[in-house]
């Protein structure tokens, strides 16, 4: 499955998802004329994620690995 933002609501990307077999569950633009299948309930999962990642991000010191010693990386993890 494929989890993404409005801005990437592209007929190409539904495409090559569907080619690589994977479903795109992407919220429709407002200005989409022809109805797609959208699952609001799955889309939450993409927020949950963000907020994963960003957790990572923030924590600069797994982001960058300063630890001197190779035993205190694994445990600071």
């Amino acid at each position: 499955m494929l989890l993404a933002d409005r801005g990437y609501d592209a007929d190409w990307i539904r495409e090559l998802a569907m080619k690589k077999g994977a479903w795109a569950n992407i919220p429709p633009k407002s200005n989409r004329s022809d109805p797609i299948c959208f699952s609001p309930y799955l889309y939450r999962a993409r927020n949950q994620i963000e907020r994963f990642f960003n957790r990572l991000k923030q924590c600069r010191r797994v982001a960058t690995r300063y630890d001197r010693l190779t035993g205190n990386y694994p445990a600071f993890v």
